[in-house]
């Protein structure tokens, strides 16, 4: 085997989903490090491989990067894996990958599982375009205001979410984002729960909370992007438009054209707003 760090993708539940080339890796370079050995045991022990491991982590100190480059400049291979699909996808990796290459070797992917890709791939929403924007901050405060940041983003937005805060998150969603912004919930992706549930994010939220199960497990939750904002309007549309809402309430005015003008009533509501802003 080529001295190289090779990025391997493992499982992110179906042990079964891990590629023949990821078991030869494992099972032939000289080391493992792993975000836990513990639990990645599990999985070298279920396909009967022995190779020695090394715990590598967010609190890691360099001797464990120092370890792997060592090993590396001996002609040694040595494997990242994190406990559960693609490393560094939301874990520290990055940073020994820069080391590495910086220190002259080569860095090698094995791709595989990805459980923000997997939950796109069933989630119904666009593909087309999508962010993947990791966590979203713990505190209340700062998670509204990550939200707002992305609130007019036009694709998919991705993000991971502990079990525990999945339910203030998705009510800080409908309040930022819109209780009828569409989203879907993918809870436990590949396990013998797995939950893939679409609708508005106000009917997510009362999924999620009249249901404690939808509060345990491995968590991405996806949200459609914003729609367009109408910018312009002929004439006469945009005329009616302002005149109605003079004589009684945004909303009220936008439902109202929107019913004789084939526009969406949010759009035409969004345009009040922004000509009220200018």
């Amino acid at each position: 085997m080529e001295s190289a760090l090779f990025i391997v993708a493992t499982p992110i539940g179906n042990l079964a989903d891990i590629s023949q080339r990821a078991l030869d890796v494992l099972a032939e370079v000289e080391l493992v490090a792993a975000e836990d050995t513990r639990h990645s045991r599990q999985l070298l022990q279920h396909y009967a491989i022995s190779t020695p491991m090394v715990a590598y982590h967010e609190h890691s100190d360099e001797r464990t990067p120092g370890q792997i480059l060592s090993l590396l400049e001996q002609g040694g291979a040595v494997a990242l894996v994190s406990d559960a699909g693609t490393p560094l996808i939301s874990d520290p990796g990055f940073r020994l990958v820069r080391q590495v290459q910086e220190a002259g070797f080569k860095v090698v992917p094995v791709p595989g599982a990805c459980a923000a890709i997997a939950a796109l791939s069933a989630s119904g929403l666009a593909t087309n375009e999508f962010l993947f924007a990791g966590f979203l901050p713990a505190k209340g405060s700062q998670r509204e205001t990550r939200l707002r940041e992305l609130a007019s983003y036009r694709g998919t937005l991705v993000f991971y979410e502990a079990p525990h805060r999945v339910a203030d998150t998705l009510a800080d969603m409908v309040n930022v984002l819109g209780a009828a912004r569409e989203a879907v919930l993918a809870r436990e992706v590949t396990k013998a729960f797995e939950t893939i549930r679409r609708g508005s994010l106000a009917e997510l939220e009362a999924f999620v909370a009249a249901d404690a199960n939808q509060r345990r497990g491995e968590i991405v939750l996806l949200v459609a992007g914003a729609e367009k904002v109408v910018s312009e309007l002929d004439t006469p549309t945009a005329t009616l438009l302002q005149q109605l809402a003079e004589e009684m309430p945004p909303k009220r005015a936008a439902a109202i054209v929107a019913e004789f003008s084939g526009l969406r009533k949010k759009q035409l509501y969004d345009y009040l707003l922004a000509q009220k802003g200018s």
